[in-house]
């Protein structure tokens, strides 16, 4: 049983963790999708990144249009997140090679939440706020857009209604179901990694 200190350290490493996971997640799909780099919340995304980006920017370089150096440090921020949830629940440390498999189980699953919610803001959005030209909104259309546009060519709107959404959050469902295949699979406990 976890005492109430611990559980509030668990809570934060969980919380201050996933945040900045997914700030450093959506550095490298900004990069990936060349997203506006001039808008204000990628100006934020970019100023929280900086500092530990550029020195392994020095030692990593990228791999095309993959910023090596953001993949990288996203499972860094894994690992310490989940050697500090190992230390709180007093489990054994593991095979490294496997919290590193852990970890980007936990990066992947946090991408694919991430683009779930995304998708409900932007339906959300649509309905309430059409032709909205909100920062935030404009920075998740370019992030959505690359994969929502193939979709797009599968399923186009009919009478005036876009059912894509529809075939993404199956996929999204579809995603989410192997990724905990996996985790099971490798043996990842619940909640110890960032991002499931």
């Amino acid at each position: 049983m976890m005492g109430t200190g611990a559980e509030v350290i668990r809570y934060l490493v969980q919380a201050l963790g996933s945040l900045y996971l997914l700030i450093v997640l959506l550095r490298l799909l900004l990069q990936l999708v060349r997203a506006d780099f001039y808008n204000e919340i990628s100006q934020f995304v970019i100023k929280a990144t900086n500092p530990l980006l550029r020195p392994l920017r020095r030692v990593i370089p990228s791999m095309g249009r993959i910023d090596s150096a953001s993949v990288v440090l996203a499972l860094l921020i894994q690992l310490l997140a989940t050697t500090l949830m190992i230390a709180v629940l007093g489990f054994g440390i593991p095979n490294p090679l496997l919290m590193l498999l852990w970890g980007a189980v936990g990066c992947l699953s946090l991408l694919v939440k991430f683009f779930f919610w995304g998708l409900i803001a932007m339906i959300v959005v649509s309905w309430i706020a059409p032709g909205s030209r909100h920062p935030a909104l404009i920075l998740l259309f370019q992030l959505l857009e690359p994969v929502m546009g193939p979709i797009r060519k599968l399923l186009p709107p009919m009478g005036g209604l876009d059912f894509s959404p529809i075939l993404m959050f199956l996929l999204i469902n579809v995603i989410e179901i192997l990724i905990s295949g996996l985790a099971r699979e490798i043996g990842l406990p619940p909640g110890l990694v960032l991002g499931i």
